[in-house]
């Protein structure tokens, strides 16, 4: 495990957003969303991809806030640009558990 400075985690813009739009994406090599996240005013709507598909319906995921990595500079993933990297843990069986707030916040709000 590399170890990192307290500077260096300042710098890791970690932000919660709600969910506001998801679509499937087929063209991703592995199962996936192509998601749109609302992070508030400051930063707006930012679309990502997450292999999610294994215990998240795409239902269930609109209005749910998660946590996401917000200042990634963009990555292609296939056709999709992904703005933001949304966080979560891997389970024993592969399947992604999101991180989010368990209470609701302003969208935006950055870990404290």
């Amino acid at each position: 495990m590399d170890i990192i400075s307290w500077a260096d985690f300042e710098k890791v813009e970690l932000r919660v957003g709600t969910i506001v739009d998801v679509e499937n994406f087929p063209e991703a090599r592995k199962p996936a969303y192509k998601l749109k996240v609302d992070f508030g005013d400051e930063i707006g709507i930012k679309k990502s991809s997450a292999q999610i598909t294994d215990i998240y319906d795409r239902e269930e995921l609109i209005g749910r806030q998660v946590l996401a990595v917000v200042n990634f500079p963009p990555r292609q993933i296939g056709p999709v640009r992904s703005e933001c990297l949304i966080t979560g843990f891997h389970r024993e069986d592969g399947a992604v558990v999101l991180v989010g707030p368990d209470s609701n916040v302003p969208n935006g709000a950055k870990l404290a």
